[in-house]
């Protein structure tokens, strides 16, 4: 589990903050009371909600109603949003909602259940869902007032501790178990043994039952047999009258098989008619169609004339656009001389020679313009006439072109329809092939319908049979009824008294197997109380032996790098600390304050090694939190710090601290400062 960013509103000093956390080693520096601890606190809230001994007004911002948190994490690649929400209603503060985001798909339920659903998220053991978040606490973060608790506490209550964090406090209740079951099993022994006082006299009883039983066997075989000669009886009836029925079910089959022949019939003759209505249609078409012709020859000369003719109309298109373009010329020569006549006619000075211009002059330019018209106009009308004789021309094949491609679509219609024909004669000689089978069937049917008509003829008689037998069946049902009441009772009897021997064999049996089960369960009891007992009490002494061993060496390599040499440290059986000095035993309140820090540290530590090594799947190992670990240390221990952290080996390391020293030790710092009683953050 890494963690990648938490969103604060209303909580403690915070009315609205984002907080993200780098990868790597991570300080929250700022003054005492500044709210580093308050981030922490919000984590696990986040995490687990508010523990037993937790209210809500110890997050909830003073003079607030509603707070929230949202943190964010990377649990195995997965990108994971928690969400809580606290609520004030009177006096109290409550848990108002929670849910979980896995990927973008959010789940919303109890706080109960969104705390199981991140238990399961973090791996840890099933165990650990109803109890205290201490899993938590020693591998992930523990406040900094209570990392020297389980120092200070009492022996057997911090192996008891101990106990329920590596979950071997299992061989306690086993103990505890035993005990209270062997107890039961004793107790279970006497009501057994007091069951056992009436056996002779059920033995004796037995005896009287079985003798009356014998009797009555020997009545009911008597009767048994009469009963079986009227069962016989009825049988032999009973079988004549199901042969009788079985004649007229036959019967009924072939009136049926009938009906279905006679609609199959029917519609044999009406698909047959409708064929022969569809043949006939064919064939009157197909007459039609061969009075009608396709030369071929014919067709291909009038599409090559039309051919031809389309070519002569493009050029003719091409003539008419050339005499309209030369039209157009000639307008605009004719244009530009009138233009001239008109400014020759307003001009009085030369712009060339700036001399007067004289009347003689411009009348040889009228006449000379004049002439230019003239022969302008001549050629506009010869190219005119012979634009409209063109376009005569262009009309008149065009006619021609569109009476050609009618002539050439009627010969492609009489084409397709003689075509059609040979379809057309394919189709009757397959219908004509269809109706001969069906008139064949229809022959064959017609014949079954006669065959079964004949044989329903047969069965008449079976009729009046069957009615007769069934009376005579009846009587016998009576009598043979009355036989089966007087055996019947006869049998219930025998039962009654049967279940009764059983019941008491079964009563004997169940003692016998009482006294077999006194005789196991003292032995159970021997075991459990000796061998069993002293196996578990073994295998717990060994387990925490291991435990203390590794627990003890790691305590003893942590606390080695943050004091000196002068000192030592160990753990005795009850997982006390043991601080030494050249062999001479100290007292822990005689250690100095950085002393003893450096001694829960160096146990904190260890414990969380311990525990990870224990629980190697749970998904809180790459993360570790340390709150205040430096309190009271000197100058020199604090340097030691610097070897600790590089010693740690997680991906994601947050401290919390107001010494600016570490400041150098760290690769990234989050800095606190309060403004007004509001927390303010800043990277």
């Amino acid at each position: 589990m890494l963690l990648k960013k938490i969103k604060l509103e209303n909580i403690r000093s915070y009315e609205n903050q984002e907080i993200e956390f780098p990868i790597g080693s991570t300080l929250l520096s700022g003054d005492i009371g500044t709210g580093k601890t308050s981030v922490l606190l919000a984590i696990e809230f986040a995490l687990f909600g508010l523990q037993p001994t937790q209210r809500g007004n110890s997050l909830l911002k003073n003079g607030k109603k509603e707070g929230r948190i949202v943190l964010e994490l990377d649990i195995d690649g997965k990108n994971v949003i928690i969400e809580r929400t606290l609520k004030k209603s009177g006096k109290t503060i409550n848990q108002e909602s929670a849910s979980v985001s896995i990927d973008n798909e959010k789940f919303e339920s109890s706080v109960t259940e969104i705390k199981n659903k991140v238990l399961s998220l973090l791996n840890y053991p099933s165990e650990f869902i109803k109890k205290t978040n201490l899993l938590y606490k020693f591998t992930v973060y523990t406040p900094q007032e209570e990392m020297k608790q389980i120092i200070l506490e009492k022996a057997e209550e911090r192996l008891n501790t101990l106990r329920h964090i590596f979950g071997i406090d299992k061989y306690k209740r086993i103990e505890e178990n035993i005990n209270i079951f062997a107890s039961k099993i004793r107790e279970d022994i006497r009501n057994k043994e007091g069951q056992l006082a009436d056996v002779e006299e059920i033995k004796k009883n037995l005896q009287g039952k079985k003798e009356k039983f014998s009797f009555l066997q020997g009545d009911k075989e008597k009767e048994t047999k009469i009963l079986q000669e009227k069962a016989e009886q009825r049988k032999k009836i009973e079988q004549e009258a199901k042969e009788a029925e079985k004649k007229i079910k036959e019967k009924e089959i072939l009136e049926n098989e009938k009906e279905k022949s006679a609609f199959v019939l029917l519609n044999k003759k009406e698909s047959s008619l409708e064929l022969k209505t569809q043949i006939e249609k064919l064939r009157k078409e197909i007459e039609e169609g061969k009075k009608l012709e396709f030369d071929k020859k014919k067709f291909l000369e009038l599409a090559e004339a039309i051919t031809k003719n389309k070519e002569q109309e493009k050029y003719f298109q091409e003539q008419i656009i050339n005499f309209s373009s030369k039209l157009n010329s000639l307008k605009e020569r004719k244009k530009e001389a009138e233009q001239l006549q008109e400014k020759i006619g307003r001009l009085k000075i030369c712009p060339t020679c700036l001399q007067e211009v004289n009347e003689t002059y411009k009348e040889n330019i009228f006449t000379k313009v004049d002439s230019e018209i003239v022969i302008i106009d001549k050629e506009s009308q010869d190219l005119e006439k012979q634009k409209s004789s063109l376009l005569q021309n262009l009309e008149s094949l065009r006619k021609n072109i569109s009476e050609l491609e009618q002539k050439r679509a009627e010969e492609e219609i009489n084409k397709v329809k003689l075509e059609s024909i040979r379809e057309k004669e394919k189709n009757a000689e397959e219908l004509e092939k269809k109706k001969k089978q069906i008139d064949s069937d229809t022959e064959l049917i017609t014949k079954h319908i006669k065959t079964l008509e004949e044989s329903i003829l047969q069965f008449t008689k079976f009729a009046f049979l069957f009615e007769e037998k069934e009376k005579e069946l009846e009587q016998e049902k009576i009598k043979e009824r009355r036989q089966e009441i007087k055996v019947a009772e006869i049998s219930k009897e025998i039962s009654l008294l049967q279940e009764q021997i059983l019941d008491i064999e079964k009563s004997l049996k169940q003692k016998e197997e009482m006294k077999k089960k006194i005789d196991y369960l003292k032995e159970l009891e021997d075991w459990l109380s000796e061998t069993f007992l002293n196996m578990i009490l073994f295998t717990e002494k060994n387990v925490m032996l291991k435990l203390r061993e590794e627990f003890s060496k790691l305590f003893s390599e942590w606390f080695s790098v943050l004091v000196p040499e002068s000192l030592s440290v160990r753990l005795d059986e009850q997982f006390s600390p043991v601080i030494e000095q050249q062999d001479y035993e100290l007292s822990y309140d005689y250690l100095s304050g950085g002393e003893r820090t450096a001694v829960a540290l160096a146990y904190r530590l260890a414990l969380n090694q311990v525990i990870n090594s224990l629980l190697s799947k749970i998904k809180t190992r790459d993360l570790i939190i340390l709150d205040e670990p430096t309190d009271g240390f000197s100058e020199s221990q604090l340097d030691k710090i610097r070897d600790v952290l590089s010693q740690l080996k997680v991906q994601q390391l947050i401290l919390v601290s107001h010494e600016a020293k570490i400041e150098s030790f760290v690769e990234n710092i989050i800095k606190f400062r309060k403004e007004g009683g509001i927390t303010k953050v800043e990277r």
